[in-house]
């Protein structure tokens, strides 16, 4: 999903510095919202657990591809399902991602510990290798949604700050432990307004307690749809996250994005589009000498899975105030 987010920003700017182009977007049909908006571009959906399945799915999904006449592929995923799909058409322009494998390895292995090109940059390069070259250092977004009644009644309307707060991660090593996130739940409630954001039932009732617990805490999941949720978010002041999906969405959407890092780190280059570098929060490398551990946060020594708790409840506090 964060893999998604990030494509937009840099979709923006190209439809704004190369009017004349047209895009059509290849992904599921969950990830569709994502480009509500976007002038120039539209979605196809891929049915990879149906009709699109397979190799011969595949075939499938590029003989239904190739009626669209399109003029050059900019294959922002590189993995085998997409190389794959490219290698069956001929005489047209390809060009892949170069996720930069070699220079993440030396990352991660505590090799070079330095910034690496960042994916927005990444997915930008494509573009210019098909001849589009991208700025992305002034980039434009969209206004805020317009909120429905349903929607502005659910997160209320009172003239308080709104906060999103979104505190799962695929792994639990890029969680912020949920004690201390419930200290900063408890201190930022008192001041402003929260909403909750999460998936899985397992979440839902964690964020449900937490709900119950403190007044001006919301839990929005399971009670929106994915495409309100992208309103409310459009709607936040600030999000505080993890390394994760929900904040590229903010990103995405020009809000203020507070990261929280465990074993991964900024450098690997999946930082939130257009965030100073200060509004990542990373875990103590004096104490945590080898992160990131891993780019994704899959794999790390089992004494570093709660290495944010490195991380004070009162930094996260101070940082998320400074911005509003």
């Amino acid at each position: 999903m964060g893999d998604v987010a990030m494509t937009v920003p840099v979709l923006r700017a190209l439809i704004e510095q190369h009017p004349n182009v047209k895009i059509t977007v290849l992904t599921r049909a969950f990830f569709k919202p994502f480009f509500k908006g976007v002038p120039h571009v539209s979605v196809f959906v891929a049915e990879v657990n149906g009709k699109h399945k397979g190799i011969l799915g595949l075939l499938k999904l590029s003989n239904e591809l190739k009626n669209l006449g399109f003029d050059a592929i900019a294959d922002l995923h590189n993995v085998l399902r997409s190389n794959i799909l490219k290698s069956f058409f001929f005489g047209i322009k390809k060009i892949k991602i170069d996720k930069g494998r070699h220079d993440k390895n030396a990352l991660i292995s505590g090799e070079k510990f330095h910034q690496l090109k960042k994916t927005h940059q990444r997915y930008a390069d494509v573009f210019e290798q098909l001849g589009f070259p991208i700025d992305l250092s002034n980039p434009k977004f969209p206004q805020k949604a317009i909120l429905s009644e349903k929607l502005k009644s659910l997160i209320g309307v009172e003239n308080m700050k709104i906060i999103g707060i979104a505190p799962f991660a695929a792994h639990q090593s890029k969680m912020y432990p949920l004690d201390l996130m419930k200290q900063v739940i408890e201190s930022l409630s008192k001041e402003y307004n929260i909403l909750l954001f999460g998936g899985g039932s397992k979440e839902i009732d964690v964020l449900t307690n937490f709900e119950t617990s403190y007044k001006n805490v919301i839990n929005i999941s399971g009670k929106v749809s994915f495409d309100e949720q992208l309103d409310i978010i459009s709607n936040l002041d600030v999000m505080l996250s993890m390394d994760s999906g929900n904040a590229h969405i903010a990103a995405m959407l020009g809000v203020k994005v507070i990261t929280i890092w465990g074993v991964t780190h900024p450098f690997a280059g999946f930082a939130p589009f257009n965030q100073p570098d200060d509004y990542a929060l990373v875990s103590n490398r004096n104490q945590f000498p080898k992160i990131p551990t891993s780019v994704y946060g899959n794999k790390y020594p089992e004494s570093y899975k709660e290495a944010s708790r490195s991380i004070s409840p009162e930094t996260v506090i101070k940082k998320i105030k400074s911005l509003l």
